[in-house]
């Protein structure tokens, strides 16, 4: 598993024939004969705070250099589509800025296609949680993987076991769960119906402080969740959020659609779990109304942030329970 930059910034970039990681202010990694050298630079360029940290970068490195091999399968993951890439690394390795953003140390990969994580077993999403940039995957995964690519049922049994243990002691466990909680949850939203997510975002926005209906059903519905501190809409600010519920990104024309809607005093919410294309985006930036876009992942963080104030009903879609982390 190799991922393509925090939040999967990097996703469509890879889907151009490569994988690639970080660190490039080290420049091309081949000029480190060895472990010492690299390991000296490493700590000249990026310090020692945290030594385990260290190490762990250390090792992602030389894993990524020296010990992917032509034919291994190399996965990534974008989690704004929920889509995983699986493809087949051509064994060069090279470094290459200017290619895929910030990222200057390149695999080229043959991608096979793309699996959504909701056709994968539980225990394989499990096992699919780390936060590590390059972990090793147990071929069960792959098998899944490669069984869905063809077709197929995923009947091969996947353990959890899947991430290198000794990898995973260099990363902290707090940041390994909050990471699989944050998949988990949203997991749990993209199994609700259309109808339930609008009721989920006028929870939200109670538990806000907000006071929230969701809009009656009609030929011509209009904005599906209104808001405002009265609830009556006549105090701002005044919220009408636009809900869609589906694995398509969410284009320009819908976005300038919805901003259209709008009014003097209209302050826009546009919910999208399929998220939403980089011209979509650029539509809402430009928008004279304040417009904020949330996809899939900002979902689950508002939800996280917001819960102890949920309703009965927004508790009840999405079930929840608290766990208490102890203190450095």
């Amino acid at each position: 598993m190799i991922r393509a930059g925090r939040g999967g910034i990097y996703s469509e970039d890879f889907e151009k024939g490569f994988a690639a990681v970080g660190w490039s202010r080290l420049g091309d990694l081949t000029q480190y004969s060895d472990t010492a050298s690299l390991r000296d630079k490493y700590i000249a360029l990026y310090g020692n705070e945290k030594p385990i940290a260290t190490a762990g970068a250390i090792a992602m490195i030389l894993k990524f250099r020296d010990h992917i091999s032509a034919g291994d399968h190399i996965v990534s993951y974008n989690p704004e589509t929920r889509n995983y890439l699986i493809g087949v690394d051509k064994g060069e390795y090279s470094h290459q800025p200017d290619v895929i953003g910030d990222y200057a140390n390149l695999r080229k990969v043959h991608w096979l296609g793309k699996v959504s994580r909701d056709k994968l077993p539980q225990k394989a999403k499990n096992s699919l949680g780390s936060t590590l940039t390059l972990f090793s995957l147990g071929q069960n995964i792959i098998d899944n993987f490669l069984a869905i690519l063809e077709g197929k049922e995923p009947s091969i049994p996947a353990s959890e076991d899947g991430v290198d243990e000794q990898e995973a002691e260099t990363t902290q466990l707090k940041d390994e769960t909050v990471a699989q909680s944050h998949e988990l949850i949203k997991d749990k939203i993209v199994a609700l119906s259309p109808e339930e997510m609008e009721e989920l975002i006028a929870s939200i926005l109670r538990a806000m402080g907000f006071k929230a209906k969701v809009s009656p059903k009609g030929p011509d519905r209009g904005v599906d969740v209104i808001a405002s501190p009265d609830g009556l809409g006549l105090t701002q600010p005044r919220i009408k959020a636009e809900v869609k519920h589906r694995k398509d990104s969410m284009g320009a024309p819908v976005i300038r659609g919805f901003i259209g809607a709008l009014r003097d005093g209209d302050s826009g919410l546009f919910v999208s779990t399929g998220g939403f294309t980089r011209e979509a985006r650029y539509e809402a930036e430009r928008s004279t109304f304040p417009l904020t876009l949330v996809d899939l992942d900002d979902l689950a963080n508002l939800i996280v942030s917001h819960y102890e104030n949920f309703d009965l009903d927004g508790r009840a879609l999405i079930p929840l329970v608290r766990i208490y982390w102890p203190v450095d």
